[in-house]
């Protein structure tokens, strides 16, 4: 049978801006996308809300900048309450996007906001390559998880014979004092409570 792998699950960016004034333009912005937005039907809070928030921090903002006695404890005050309505409409946005993956990337830009960037991290498989010195290499594969040991072995007569290495309990180890120019063959099994597997490999590698 086959499947259909989903399309990952996108993700609503806030991205707040640290001044006032900055914060002010944002939050305009994201009400001026939202509005008879078909992909919000019913924002929650309200546009009407967040807009009298804005407001409220702009008149706040201008008694801040005024020196008024107690006006920049209001102003921040008032910058809280739009920063809590801007996180809750920040909510809502993303439970219609997850209402549908396929268009989820698409909703959250439509409001105004940003998707947020997920790193793309490449899984560790085994691999060998060339240390920092002649005759030296590093060798590493993947995690097989917590409490597991590794055996590693090494031959440099095309797999005849099989040389062990240390043992580890780290994906990862090194081996060093190989004859630069000669081909060595590489392979590793995992040690867990579960048991022990069959050999992994061989890689090759022409050392250096």
């Amino acid at each position: 049978m086959q499947t259909t792998k989903s399309p990952p699950r996108s993700l609503v960016a806030l991205a707040l801006p640290k001044t006032v004034s900055a914060l002010i333009t944002y939050a305009a912005q994201i009400v001026k996308a939202s509005t008879n937005n078909p992909s919000l039907p019913n924002p929650s809070p309200t546009l009407a809300a967040l807009t009298q928030a804005i407001a409220d921090l702009q008149a706040a903002e201008a008694a801040a900048l005024s020196r008024l006695k107690g006006a920049v404890q209001a102003r921040n005050d008032k910058r809280t309450a739009l920063v809590q309505l801007l996180e809750l409409f920040k909510a809502y946005v993303q439970s219609v996007a997850d209402a549908n993956n396929e268009t989820a990337p698409t909703v959250i830009k439509s409001a105004g906001l940003a998707v947020r960037k997920t790193p793309v991290r490449k899984p560790r498989v085994f691999a060998v390559k060339q240390g920092a010195t002649s005759g030296t290499v590093k060798i590493t594969t993947i995690s097989a998880g917590p409490r597991s040991a590794y055996d590693w072995q090494y031959s440099t007569d095309g797999g005849k014979t099989w040389l062990l290495m240390s043992s580890t309990v780290q994906a990862k180890t090194s081996l060093s004092g190989l004859t630069a120019a000669t081909t060595v063959m590489f392979r590793y099994r995992t040690i867990t409570k579960t048991g022990v597997s069959d050999w992994v490999g061989p890689l090759s590698l022409l050392v250096s």
